[in-house]
């Protein structure tokens, strides 16, 4: 079980960076840049980190299925963030200028992952790539998730616009503003079957906390 997370994540990792190998119009002008071979570095620790912290994707006891139509969107989406970067960086298309952007979206990408699999080492096994409610789920309501709902689609987010950055890429915040649509479609359905759940226990949670930025949203 574990040969195959390493082989899932750190496989499924090389193959989105060869994307933007691609893109860049490989090895040689992409490992050329110091931040980027920062943000390679960045990328295969998450990974690594990833492997460890649990979750999966399973339909547990109770699952909204009208939400899956987001997956389809988030492959479609990420596989374009993955190509489109790299790209229209190396065309010098709708570009931002200055290296210390890349830079500032290096530490983005970091913050964002970071933020990205925090949940899923609290959450374990509860935690699903799916809408459901898993067997024995327990409200968490304390440490992250005392401040914002969601934190592992801010984390997404970030990490998204961070890598964005990281090829100076104005259509890459462009692919992450898309993003931010879709995540909000599955906030949604997640509420709604948590409310349903755990009723008035998830209202109190909800009216004290944000959703994605704490104190503002």
């Amino acid at each position: 079980m574990m040969a195959m997370r390493w082989l899932m994540m750190v496989g499924g990792t090389a193959a989105y960076l060869a994307l933007a190998i691609w893109g860049a119009g490989g090895f040689a002008p992409f490992f050329s840049r110091t931040p980027l071979i920062a943000l390679t570095v960045v990328f295969f620790a998450i990974a690594v980190a990833a492997v460890f912290a649990g979750g999966g994707v399973t339909r547990g006891e109770r699952e909204d299925r009208s939400n899956r139509w987001v997956l389809y969107v988030f492959v479609a989406v990420g596989l374009a963030l993955g190509f489109v970067p790299a790209y229209t960086d190396r065309i010098g298309f709708w570009t931002i200028d200055g290296e210390a952007i890349r830079w500032l979206g290096v530490v983005l990408f970091g913050v964002g992952g970071a933020l990205r699999i925090w949940p899923v080492y609290v959450l374990g096994n509860r935690f699903s790539g799916l809408v459901a409610i898993q067997r024995d789920h327990r409200l968490m309501t304390t440490g992250i998730y005392g401040i914002i709902r969601h934190p592992s689609y801010a984390g997404l987010l970030i990490n998204c616009a961070g890598w964005s950055l990281a090829f100076r890429s104005g259509l890459g915040l462009v692919l992450t503003a898309i993003m931010v649509f879709v995540i909000l479609a599955r906030i949604r359905s997640e509420e709604r079957l948590l409310l349903s759940h755990f009723g008035a226990e998830y209202e109190a949670y909800r009216a004290r906390t944000s959703r994605l930025i704490p104190g503002i949203y």
